[in-house]
Formats: C-alpha cells, sequence, structure tokens
C-alpha cells in the first residue's frame, strides 16, 4: 500500500467555535446571514450531490467536461509533481486530473470532513499503487501549512466554490495561495461564467426542490447544534439574480412574524414577515474580471478552458 498520512491542522473544537461565532454575528446583523458552508453536514452533502445530478444544475457537468477534455493540457502545462486540491470533498473530478498527470508523486487533498479524507484515500490508494497521499484536515480560507512535497505544485481549487467568497474574501484568499506558491507551480481554479439570468436563477431553485431542502438544512444544523428552534417549515426557499453584482443569491425568507431561539447562545433572534436571510452568495465571472484578480493577487492567467456551451472556465494562472 502507497503511503497515507493524516494531518490535523484544524482544533477538534474548531468547527464548533467557527458556527457558534457565524451564527451570533450572522443573526444580530441588518441584513441577516448565514455563510454556506453550514449546509454541509452528512445530509446536505447528500443534498449537494443530488443537486449535482439535476437537470437544471450546469456547473458539475460543464467543469467535468473541460476535465476530460484538457486535463492532458492541464498537466502538460503544469508539469505538476504535488497535486494540492483545496476543499476535496470526495476527490471524484480530480480523478481525471490524477490519471493525467504522468508525473505525480504526491496528492494533498485539503477538506474539513475527516471521514471524506479518509474515505476518498482509501479508494483512491487501491486504485493508483506508487500515489503518496498527504491529507490534511483544515479550513482552506485561512492560512495553510502545506506538507513538504516534491515540485511543481499545482493547487487545484474547482466547483466554482471561488465564487461563495465575497470580492474582499476572495482577493484575500487569492493572496493567501500565492503566498504559498513559488516560481514554477500553478493554481487550476473553477469558476462559474455570466450568462443568461434564466439559466442562472433555475439552476439554484430547481423544479424538485432539492436546492430548497439543501438551504433550509443550515437551519437543522443550527437546531441540532445549537439548541436552536427554528422551523423550516416558516421558511421559504429564494433565488435571486443581482444584476449588480452579477451573482445569485440564495436566502430564507420568514413566512411570518417570529422569533427563534437559540439555547446555547442564550439568543433570540426576531424575523418580520417576509424579512430574509442570506444564505449564500454565488458570483458568475468573465475571463477579463478574473484575469484581473489574479493580477490583483501577483498570479498571471496563463490558460483558459470553457465546455462547449461556455457556461463554465477552468483558469490555470502561475506564479511567476
Amino acid at each position: 500500500m502507497s503511503p497515507f498520512l493524516l494531518t490535523r491542522t484544524l482544533p477538534l473544537d474548531a468547527t464548533d467555535a467557527a458556527l457558534r461565532a457565524d451564527v451570533l454575528s450572522g443573526l444580530t446583523r441588518h441584513p441577516k446571514t448565514l455563510p454556506p458552508k453550514w449546509f454541509y453536514d452528512a445530509h446536505g452533502s447528500d443534498l449537494f450531490e443530488e443537486i449535482t445530478r439535476l437537470a437544471e444544475y450546469y456547473p458539475t457537468r460543464a467543469e467535468r467536461e473541460i476535465l476530460i477534455a484538457h486535463s492532458a493540457d492541464i498537466a502538460a502545462a503544469s508539469g505538476a509533481r504535488t497535486l494540492i486540491e483545496l476543499g476535496s470533498g470526495s476527490s471524484e473530478k480530480t480523478r481525471h486530473l490524477l490519471d493525467a498527470l504522468p508525473g505525480l508523486h504526491t496528492y494533498v487533498p485539503v477538506d474539513v470532513s475527516e471521514s471524506a479524507l479518509k474515505g476518498a484515500a482509501e479508494a483512491l490508494l487501491a486504485e493508483r499503487p506508487g500515489l503518496s497521499v498527504h491529507a490534511l484536515i483544515a479550513d482552506f480560507t485561512h492560512a495553510l501549512d502545506l506538507p513538504d512535497s516534491p515540485g511543481p505544485r499545482l493547487v487545484a481549487f474547482l466547483g466554482g466554490t471561488l465564487g461563495n467568497l465575497l470580492p474582499q474574501e476572495r482577493a484575500e484568499f487569492l493572496k493567501s495561495v500565492r503566498a504559498r506558491l513559488v516560481p514554477g507551480d500553478s493554481l487550476l481554479l473553477g469558476t462559474d461564467l455570466v450568462k443568461d439570468e434564466a439559466t442562472l436563477v433555475a439552476a439554484y431553485d430547481d423544479a424538485a426542490g432539492v436546492t430548497a431542502a439543501f438551504n433550509k438544512n443550515v437551519l437543522t444544523v443550527v437546531d441540532r447544534e445549537l439548541g436552536a428552534d427554528f422551523q423550516l417549515d416558516d421558511f421559504d426557499h429564494v433565488a435571486v439574480w443581482d444584476p449588480e453584482h452579477e451573482w445569485i443569491e440564495m436566502r430564507l425568507r420568514s413566512r411570518r412574524a417570529q422569533t427563534v431561539k437559540i439555547r446555547e447562545l442564550d439568543l433570540e433572534v426576531s424575523f418580520e414577515e417576509g424579512e430574509e436571510l442570506r444564505t449564500e452568495v454565488s458570483a458568475k465571472f468573465r475571463k477579463e474580471g478574473v484575469r484581473d484578480e489574479l493580477a490583483a493577487a501577483g498570479l498571471r492567467l496563463a490558460q483558459w478552458w470553457t465546455d462547449s456551451a461556455g457556461r463554465f472556465a477552468l483558469s490555470l494562472a502561475t506564479a511567476d
């Protein structure tokens, strides 16, 4: 069996502390907000996997199309001997890259979920004798202490997750990635592209209601972890396109005036009828905007690939 190492850089109580801080901060401001990372308990992760198979939700299929078509180009351009994947989850899409990188020595999946990392590593090592896997239990939005590994290194941030960060957060994130790269290293970035409003809204408000259940799952997480008494039926799922910022917002709209108690925070939160709680921003991008944001972080856009319909892009940026 090939080497497998698992390193925890996230304290055992970090998730609970972060949830408490986010709920306290987000629900006592106006407008109210909660970060999208709290969708993803085990049930939320299953719901998202279901979303990726929906007819309306194109990003996963579009990104997979690019990876199938261009993994060999990515491998040739990066020459990577180490692949670092931020927010790796099941590492499913990454298999196309792993297969295409002939000189790959080490794979470094980074995720907050220990169970996801172990499951993915077990499957990968069974399929790929000789691959070294060094998994990190870490939050990629914070400074990462990456393990020593052979260069050049390719950092992959797929799925359009960059769009869930607000502009200042994106700038800080890209600068933090750049700070960990040396000349010859590169960043592979997945970004969903600006397109017509109907297509965008449908992707976040499917006819079967799976995305609505996924959105409301954040309330279930707060109820379970912090002793809150949110009632899911008291909120409606809302997805809207903001043309000024060029992003989709997912919200939960209160059906009535109500007060929610959060026992573990000794907090009462009042909602007016029709008041909305923002749970996700999903920015959409244009090539020139991606180039500018990368440049501001000290990265140079070197390659740009889209799917056949021009819905999604993978870009390769270098740390020159």
